[in-house]
C-alpha cells in the first residue's frame, strides 16, 4: 500500500491515479498521522460493500489477518471465510507434507 501525503496529492495525484487503477488501496496521511484510504472503485466494493471490500484488500496484501479482516467487515469469522475463499485465500497455508505432518501430531 502506498502512503500520501496531503502535500503529496498536488505533486502526485498521477501516481495516486495509477495506483487506483491497479486495483490498489493507498493511505493518506496529514502531518504524518493517517487521515484516510483511498479503495478503488471494483466490482468487489459493488458486490461486498465497502467495509467487506476494505477488508479483503487488507488480507490480500498481507497486511492484516483473516481474524481481523473478518472484524473489519463486520461479519463473524465463519460467515467471512466464503469471502477470503472467492480471493483464492486458504486458511491454512501451507503444502500437503507439513499438513501431513500436523494431521500426524494431532493424532489424526
Amino acid at each position: 500500500m502506498q502512503t500520501f501525503s496531503i502535500r503529496d496529492l498536488r505533486d502526485r495525484s498521477g501516481e495516486l491515479t495509477h495506483e487506483a487503477e491497479e486495483g490498489r488501496m493507498s493511505l493518506v496521511t496529514k502531518h504524518g498521522q493517517p487521515l484516510f484510504v483511498t479503495l478503488p472503485f471494483s466490482e468487489e466494493l459493488m458486490q461486498h460493500g465497502v467495509r467487506k471490500a476494505l477488508a479483503m484488500s487488507l488480507l490480500r496484501s498481507g497486511d492484516i489477518s483473516i481474524g481481523k479482516a473478518a472484524e473489519i467487515s463486520g461479519v463473524a469469522y465463519v460467515d467471512f471465510l466464503p469471502c477470503i475463499k472467492a480471493l483464492g485465500i486458504y486458511v491454512v497455508d501451507g503444502d500437503a507434507t507439513e499438513l501431513a505432518d500436523e494431521l500426524k501430531l494431532l493424532g489424526g
